[in-house]
């Protein structure tokens, strides 16, 4: 989910300022290939395969049609996708960007929306140019082609049911349209550019679809993902899954951001003050979808504060099971932080506790970062550098909310294999561990703790 919800800013008249914001996308998608690159920094280092992960549900919905699994050998070098490619391209991309921006707005007098085109152009042809060094580039491309035409060519209806049925949406394709809603606004600038290069080089004519382009790109990643969920609604149904309600409550969560984009796009067409008088709604619905979207990026994206009454009770401290007391009296401070970590966060923390801590702390402030909007004046010299900076930090939000995601997901696969290997009697979640050890009488307390925390 975006940090903020989109508005869309005027687009009226020449306005080479505004123009200028036609550089922000590029800018933008630059930063968020150096933070994946980040990602699969940490990934390696905390040794979390990702690419297994990802990829995991594609290799089991082949297995189930028959499909033989391609032997892969292990990559080359030049063909691997590692941390310090990711990031060596986006510094040359930036670097790329303001030469060609510089070059052709200050030495031939063009414009910025010549300038990004250029910048497109000349990344288009690094990318199909056949070199060695960029084969890498063709790859990771290749991916997010194949990944785009997943999400706009339907697997099947979110309510009708094919002759087949229902293909369940892999975890990559989720997982590449949640990275898509933080690049809203990204979308929202591709349709402003698209409407001002069809009435280059003259000025975009004051209409109402100068407004409806950019918000209908900017809610096309909250469409795409919502519809998703509709999909796995509907797979739930036909296999009675009592958790299928989720994925309902999860389109709702993806539908709230629609709902400030439109007010943001009528704010547009009154005037000055009829455009306050819907500040005020604007902000409330700007909380809920913050609001909406850190609860569920912590319960149900990371698996965390999974069971809400042990963690009242740890934060209470009332008994000596919460605090860590020994039935002598005698504190254990090892245990009460180790108990706290399990039952706040989760028993399985791979990238530990005060990483993931900060993790969640980070999150909750970025999803809340458009605040901003009541002191921009004040920080910002412009609108666009206010715009770009949001955009920035939802994309770094992004960055570390990758992080735990892809562990929890790992983590859920761990859990179901080794549910089909014990067999469902035989099976006990952690979860399940942590919600009785706090259950238990403190005469049994040592007893416990070896069971749930060895």
């Amino acid at each position: 989910m975006s940090t903020t919800p989109e508005e869309v800013g005027p687009i009226f008249g020449e306005g080479e300022g505004h123009a200028q914001s036609m550089l922000r996308s590029p800018t933008v998608l630059i930063a968020c290939i150096g933070f994946w690159g980040m990602d699969i920094f940490f990934y390696r280092v905390f040794k979390l395969d990702y690419v297994s992960i990802l990829n995991l549900d594609l290799v089991k919905e082949r297995e189930a049609q028959g499909i033989k699994s391609s032997s892969s050998a292990a990559p080359s070098n030049q063909s691997r996708i590692t941390s310090v490619k990711c990031i060596g391209l986006s510094l040359f991309l930036l670097t790329l960007l303001h030469l060609t921006e510089y070059i052709n707005v200050n030495l031939y007098n063009g414009s910025s929306i010549e300038a990004t085109f250029l910048f497109y152009t000349l990344f288009i042809l690094l990318i199909i140019f056949p070199m060695k060094i960029t084969r890498w580039i063709r790859i990771a491309t290749k991916i997010v082609l194949e990944r785009t035409f997943a999400l706009v060519n339907p697997r099947c209806s979110c309510m009708v049911m094919p002759p087949n049925g229902p293909r369940p949406i892999p975890f990559i394709d989720v997982f590449y349209a949640d990275a898509m809603c933080s690049l809203s606004k990204i979308f929202s600038d591709w349709g402003m550019l698209l409407h001002m290069a069809a009435h280059y080089p003259d000025p975009s004519p004051k209409a109402i679809d100068s407004i409806l382009i950019p918000s209908i790109f900017a809610a096309l990643p909250y469409l795409i993902r919502a519809r998703q969920c509709l999909i796995m609604y509907t797979v739930g149904r036909l296999r009675q899954d009592p958790k299928r309600y989720q994925h309902i409550l999860n389109a709702i969560k993806y539908s709230s951001s629609l709902f400030p984009i439109c007010v943001s796009a009528y704010q547009q067409t009154l005037s000055a003050d009829g455009a306050k008088l819907w500040e005020r709604t604007l902000i409330v619905l700007m909380i809920i979808n913050a609001s909406y979207s850190l609860t569920w990026d912590i319960v149900m994206d990371w698996g965390m504060f999974q069971n809400p009454m042990a963690v009242a009770q740890h934060a209470c401290g009332g008994s000596s099971i919460i605090t860590g007391e020994s039935p002598s009296g005698s504190a254990s401070p090892s245990r009460a932080s180790k108990s706290f970590s399990h039952v706040c966060l989760r028993p399985k923390l791979r990238f530990g506790f005060a990483a993931s801590t900060g993790i969640v702390l980070s999150d909750t402030i970025l999803r809340f970062c458009w605040l901003l909007r009541f002191v921009k004046s004040s920080l910002f010299p412009t609108e666009d550098y206010f715009i770009l900076t949001l955009q920035i930090l939802e994309a770094f939000r992004r960055g570390i909310w990758n992080l735990l995601r892809v562990e929890w997901e790992n983590i859920k696969h761990m859990r179901a294999k080794q549910q089909q290997e014990q067999g469902d009697d035989d099976y006990v979640d952690e979860d399940d561990e942590i919600a009785a050890f706090f259950q238990t009488p403190p005469s049994s307390v040592e007893l416990s703790s070896r069971q749930s925390f060895a």
